[in-house]
């Protein structure tokens, strides 16, 4: 059984979804409904698997993050974002962040799961990947079991998943692409990797508008959708569409 840490930070105006909010393609506000959506749906889809769901917190307010002391009024903001969300909010796992970089942070809860808590496998998701599903999750749990690392590729060369049964050399490793990074690092280190299923992450904007174009035609395809993060895509009117040649943005 996996344990799957999301990682995640309270929603606040300028800390969600920096990149498309510079951008212009939503406002701070919309950011905050948008991520907390996503959040949401990506902790339902790992509660749902048959992975550990560990929601690793990031304490926005705490003035030393690698200090190891929890925010309580952030483990309290997230607490509420995500009770009813879960079908067992109760038996939830929150634990603090730790770490001054992304990639120290990712380094730490994954050496510490498996090395601390002597886990058999340990993965790290964005919560930006609103179209992780269960299954996702399960098939990655599944390859976890041949090979040491299992890749989930993102857009942007980005990570939507990061699953280890031994940890590699974590310094920097959140460099795009990160992807390929990862990869290195794991061979380097004699481990074999596989990947799983390539997910957009509304980290960029160009990540974003991919994902609102699959979750737009999916519904339209009467398939799944994160219910969440579908129901705010559509009270804000974001759509995908040509812009300068490229894949951007609009409003309905």
């Amino acid at each position: 059984m996996t344990t799957v840490a999301v990682l995640v930070r309270p929603p606040e105006p300028g800390t969600a979804l920096p990149n498309p909010v510079d951008a212009g393609a939503v406002t701070a506000s919309e950011a905050v409904d948008l991520y907390t959506a996503m959040v949401r749906d990506v902790c339902a889809a790992v509660e749902a698997s048959g992975g550990d769901l560990l929601i690793n917190y990031r304490p926005v307010a705490t003035a030393d993050p690698t200090s190891g002391e929890a925010d309580e009024q952030s483990r309290s903001d997230v607490r509420s974002m995500l009770e009813d969300a879960l079908a067992s909010p109760d038996s939830a796992r929150y634990e603090v962040q730790v770490g001054s970089t992304l990639s120290a942070r990712v380094g730490n809860t994954v050496t510490h799961l498996l090395e601390r808590e002597d886990v058999k496998s340990a993965a790290v998701v964005r919560p930006t990947a609103a179209l992780l599903e269960r299954r996702h999750v399960d098939s990655a749990a599944m390859k976890l079991r041949q090979s040491e690392v299992v890749l989930g590729p993102a857009t942007d060369g980005l990570l939507s998943y990061a699953g280890f049964v031994e940890p590699v050399d974590f310094e920097d490793v959140v460099t795009p692409p990160e992807v390929e990074t990862v990869t290195d690092r794991a061979r380097d280190a004699g481990l074999d990797v596989d990947f799983v299923e390539m997910l957009p992450t509304a980290d960029t904007t160009g990540g974003l508008a991919t994902l609102v174009s699959q979750i737009r035609a999916r519904r339209r395809a009467d398939l799944r959708v994160p219910p969440e993060t579908s129901a705010v895509i559509e009270d804000i009117g974001l759509r995908a569409a040509a812009v300068d040649d490229s894949l951007g943005l609009q409003r309905d």
